[in-house]
């Protein structure tokens, strides 16, 4: 119930262990552990959205296409107490966007220590990370996570959140997934997922393709509203 997921009245969550990496901050046999969770009576909570996404890529129609996700997750580097961009001058703006896009130097780059920790750590734990580059909003950085097959690939990112959430509290700084968090004309940040299928990566998949497009299409509002709060 602290956590907004049970009623104080019934409190208890039952954890179900679903995937396993290795802890990079305490390294040895420890470990991290993805659990998606339950009511006692055995009913995924509201908020496991695991359990229906498991039942989906479990299906052997799915298991048979072998998903691949891409996923890009953008985020934004804060200074502790002031919640004011990484490198940004205090309640100021720094130069207009343009030479921070995977940008070199102490005058361009906010944040670089930070974000090879995150990189070397989720290697260590056994994410596949693939990536990372600097943003077009200075203090504005990304990963990549993937290629991963199916369902791996929302448990890789949802660890590899929780790891940079580590790391900038180790390094007393603020990260934050928020699109916007900052008014004005600055460039947002999101988790873009790049996808495909066995169809689509095979010959004659242009037009696989193509047809998904179509499908989605018909359903954009609906995907739109369960992308996340404040896009």
């Amino acid at each position: 119930s602290s956590t907004g997921q049970a009623p104080g009245d019934d409190s208890e969550v039952i954890l179900c262990p679903q995937a396993i990496f290795r802890d990079p901050f305490r390294k040895g046999k420890n470990i991290l552990v993805i659990c998606d969770c339950y009511a006692p009576t055995g009913e995924p909570i509201p908020t496991n959205k695991r359990y229906n996404a498991a039942k989906i890529f479990s299906h052997p129609d799915v298991k048979a296409e072998e998903p691949w996700y891409g996923i890009e997750q953008e985020y934004t580097l804060l200074q502790k107490d002031t919640n004011w961009p990484l490198g940004w001058p205090l309640r100021g703006y720094p130069g207009p966007q343009g030479p921070y896009y995977c940008a070199a130097g102490a005058d361009k780059s906010y944040g670089r220590d930070i974000v090879d920790a995150h990189y070397k750590a989720c290697l260590y734990a056994g994410i596949n990370i693939s990536g990372i580059n600097g943003e077009v909003m200075p203090g504005q950085w990304e990963f990549q996570v993937g290629p991963a097959v199916g369902i791996s690939a929302g448990d890789q990112l949802w660890v590899s959140r929780y790891i940079v959430e580590r790391i900038t509290e180790i390094a007393g700084i603020v990260v934050t997934f928020d699109p916007f968090p900052i008014s004005g004309d600055w460039n947002g940040a999101n988790a873009h997922a790049n996808y495909s299928t066995k169809s689509m990566r095979s010959d004659g998949g242009y037009e696989v393709i193509k047809k998904a497009i179509k499908k989605l299409g018909m359903r954009h509002k609906e995907h739109i509203a369960a992308y996340g709060e404040g896009n």
